[in-house]
């Protein structure tokens, strides 16, 4: 678990994330963070665009900057990535927090999320976000789990249109 860091999405590891991303794809399960629904088949497009997000540049109306970064181990293997929001809009802080993550579905059950979580929390902190906001599904119990071992204190659910509840987490940084 020593050997688990983050780094910013990169063109040398162009083949390592498509594994990623294909394997994702082919669960047929929903890409979480939202970021890696980006099409990578131009992986320079993509990687632009994520530059853009976190500097603020062409975001749509609404929107946030936000930095991504991958979960790497040591041969550089892709297994999680995360998306950090600079701030909250009415919307991030009722359902989606600061911080969106998810690991490659291979690669769970391992104790990742909750070190993804806590390298995301470093991240956050170098931002200068002092409370975090993270949230997840009501039924997502794994993820309530990596959020309270990561010092998450429960705050009100939020309940979205179609009556999905949202668990919302503060984490002080």
């Amino acid at each position: 678990m020593n050997n688990l860091r983050l780094t910013k999405p990169q063109i040398e590891l162009k083949k390592e994330y498509l594994s990623f991303y294909l394997e994702w794809k082919e669960s047929g399960e929903d890409m979480v963070p939202w970021v890696i629904n980006k099409d990578p088949s131009d992986f320079q497009a993509m990687l632009k665009s994520l530059w853009d997000s976190e500097n603020g540049i062409d975001l749509p109306d609404g929107w946030v900057s936000d930095s991504t970064f991958w979960l790497v181990n040591s041969v550089d293997k892709v297994l999680g990535a995360v998306n950090i929001r600079h701030r909250l809009t009415e919307d991030l802080m009722n359902a989606g927090g600061h911080i969106g993550y998810g690991i490659r579905p291979s690669e769970r059950r391992k104790g990742l999320a909750t070190k993804l979580l806590e390298l995301s929390l470093t991240e956050a902190k170098k931002l200068g976000i002092e409370n975090v906001l993270v949230v997840c599904d009501a039924g997502n119990i794994g993820s309530a789990k990596t959020i309270i071992k990561n010092s998450g204190e429960p705050d009100l659910d939020f309940i979205e249109e179609d009556g999905n509840v949202i668990k919302r987490y503060w984490i002080k940084n």
